[in-house]
């Protein structure tokens, strides 16, 4: 089966959906498509990646302290 020019685009859009982008970024990496700048769209998704990832990091220490709640009750019971 092939896939045309459609298909990837709705797939490209899928994903960026998908992974969380707001209608900005996508509207600026769909930009940097149509321009060619593949480099750009890059940095764009690596900024993306970052901010997920600290956004992971903020809530995994959220969870850390949870858990460290729950194990100092459950340890005095």
């Amino acid at each position: 089966m092939m896939t045309t020019k459609l298909d990837s685009e709705k797939l490209l859009l899928r994903n960026l959906k998908d992974a969380g982008c707001n209608q900005d970024l996508i509207e600026r990496f769909l930009e940097l498509e149509e321009a060619g700048k593949k480099q750009e769209q890059l940095h764009l998704l690596f900024a993306y990646r970052a901010d997920l990832l600290e956004k992971l990091h903020m809530s995994q220490n959220k969870l850390d302290c949870l858990d460290y709640l729950v194990y100092e009750i459950r340890k005095n019971k």
